[in-house]
């Protein structure tokens, strides 16, 4: 339970710098295969180059402390 308790502490330790530092890395929301539709009234957004890197950035992360914590 204590194990269980510290790693999502440092989670949210992690989560919290990113929302805090994001919006200053000026690559992140701005790849190319961002898909970006601007008309009069109308603007559609959908990061899904930026969801992927985060994906699998996020997926080694979790791989290499499952791998650690052995």
């Amino acid at each position: 339970m204590g194990r269980t308790l510290i790693i999502l502490g440092i989670i949210l330790v992690v989560v919290g710098i990113g929302i805090t530092y994001g919006p200053r890395l000026p690559f992140l929301g701005k790849l190319p295969g961002d898909i970006l539709v601007k008309k009069e009234n109308f603007t559609f957004y959908f990061p899904l180059a930026t969801s992927i890197l985060l994906s699998v950035v996020f997926s080694l992360v979790l791989y290499l402390i499952r791998k650690l914590g052995q």
